[in-house]
């Protein structure tokens, strides 16, 4: 959902929550410091070219975090009385190894040309999603690199009430970012799927925005989340004129997640897959033929979806 610059564009601090939210542009809205680039609705991803040809690519949100003993010496920081002193960082020993292939986020603070942790004592960062990495199966089966497409859920076009699963050209997501909801995907508040027959859709950030936002006071945010039908999501994310994003969760308010009946799950759904104009056929198990054996069909709400396996 946030309009993120591809493989990096983390603020000061990162938050970690998942789950789908709707955003809100706040021209003006001061962010400054506690202002990050908030990812929602499940698995961070983000898309960005990589290697030599220049090939666009899912890229998964991975940050390093510290070792056992870095962490016990942070915690005991953030803990003492003195801690209005520096914490001093040995990025090249307190950290947790990553894979080769990890790049750190855009503009993250660097010191003698390493990437420096966030207040929170990360590192953020991403790995390119690889079609056989196990660790990203769920990723990889919403992305085809050979037809170089992507399984997206948004808005229909043409209808505001309506919601659209499609096959969108991964060249129209560069340097977005995205988030992965599902079957396996942190608790799947949204019901797609089975065990037997796992779904998994990529959202755009800012794909959803709010129509009718509540003032910044506490009483309004409490009630719009209560009283709403608009409000049946996990949060809001303010998008500002700076670029940073300021998020507010419902957990913030005391309000618990995830609830029965989601606003996602108050909206039809109608599917557009098809995949005559492709030269190849797809791998018979994956989610684009899948989706392609119900193209055109409309269901009531995302937990209705069956597919034809």
């Amino acid at each position: 959902m946030l309009s993120w610059r591809g493989p990096g564009a983390v603020r000061k601090r990162a938050f970690h929550s998942y789950c789908l939210w709707t955003h809100h542009e706040a021209p003006g809205l001061g962010a400054a410091e506690n202002a990050v680039c908030v990812c929602d609705g499940g698995e961070r991803g983000a898309f960005h070219q990589k290697g030599a040809s220049g090939q666009p690519y899912l890229w998964a949100r991975l940050d390093r975090k510290p070792n056992k003993l870095a962490e016990k010496r942070f915690k005991n920081f953030l803990h003492s009385k003195q801690n209005s002193k520096e914490f001093f960082w040995n990025v090249e020993e307190d950290f947790k190894p990553v894979p080769e292939c990890w790049i750190p986020a855009k503009e993250i603070e660097q010191l003698n040309g390493n990437p420096m942790p966030d207040e929170n004592g990360h590192i953020p960062g991403w790995v390119p999603v690889e079609k056989n990495n196990k660790q990203y199966c769920w990723h990889s089966s919403v992305v085809n690199y050979e037809f170089e497409i992507a399984l997206v859920l948004r808005h229909h076009s043409d209808d505001p009430g309506l919601l659209e699963i499609s096959a969108v050209p991964l060249s129209d997501l560069l340097e977005q970012t995205l988030e992965l909801i599902g079957t396996n995907i942190n608790g799947n508040p949204y019901g797609l799927g089975s065990k037997k027959h796992p779904l998994h859709l990529l959202i755009p950030h800012g794909a959803f925005q709010i129509r009718n936002l509540p003032t910044l006071k506490h009483n309004d945010l409490l009630s719009w989340f209560e009283g709403c039908r608009e409000g049946k999501i996990e949060g809001i994310v303010w998008h500002c004129s700076d670029g940073c994003l300021i998020k507010v969760h419902r957990h913030h308010l005391g309000l618990c997640w995830p609830i029965p009946d989601t606003y996602m799950n108050s909206k039809p759904v109608i599917i557009n897959m098809n995949l005559n104009n492709y030269v190849y056929a797809f791998d018979a198990k994956c989610l684009f033929n899948h989706f392609s054996k119900i193209d055109n069909q409309k269901f009531g709400r995302l937990k209705d979806i069956i597919l034809n396996v």
